[in-house]
């Protein structure tokens, strides 16, 4: 039997699947010692949907903290993480990827990729959140990828107008973001 590291043990704890548990203790040590990255990262894949989601929040919120310094690092786990987005059936995890892969220096096939997920994401029935965050991360593609956007925005469009209230309030400010007060 392999041996589990110490972040994984770390995020094991918690109760249910979307608790928090110990992630945020969890960021901060990995942002502290950023050569834990890779145990974090292989929690991505864990057996244990709760350790999922939280190694799920714990890269999120250090790509969002000090992208600048694991950028370069995340490079290495970029191909990985574009082959998890359409595998990820966690909510928790789907809307923190959502956030998580369009910080990563992507191309435009890799941009096309994920944003055909993240429309996936739209359609499928999942929670309002990852429909948010989902909607989120198209606008933030369009910054690697200009030629999303007259996509970006004919989608956002809709969604303001007939999403959720969360997606409806998310879809204004995001279409007023990227076309500006016109």
């Amino acid at each position: 039997m392999a041996k589990r590291s110490p972040i994984r043990a770390m995020l094991a704890e918690g109760i249910g699947r979307i608790s928090v548990g110990r992630a945020e203790e969890v960021a901060a040590l990995v942002l502290a010692h950023p050569e834990k990255l890779s145990q974090l990262m292989q929690c991505l894949w864990d057996d244990d949907p709760g350790v999922v989601n939280r190694a799920g929040h714990v890269l999120e919120r250090i790509t969002r903290d000090a992208m600048p310094i694991f950028g370069p690092m995340l490079a290495a786990w970029k191909t990985a993480l574009l082959g998890l987005l359409p595998e990820a059936t966690e909510n928790k995890l789907r809307w923190h990827l959502a956030l998580v892969i369009p910080r990563l220096a992507l191309g435009r096939t890799e941009c096309r990729r994920a944003a055909t997920v993240l429309q996936s994401w739209l359609e499928d029935g999942s929670s309002s959140i990852v429909k948010t965050m989902a909607m989120q991360g198209l606008v933030d593609l369009t910054l690697q990828a200009p030629s999303l956007k007259p996509e970006v925005v004919d989608l956002l469009r809709i969604l303001s107008r007939s999403g959720t209230p969360a997606m409806r309030a998310r879809g204004r400010l995001l279409l007023f973001k990227l076309e500006g007060n016109r």
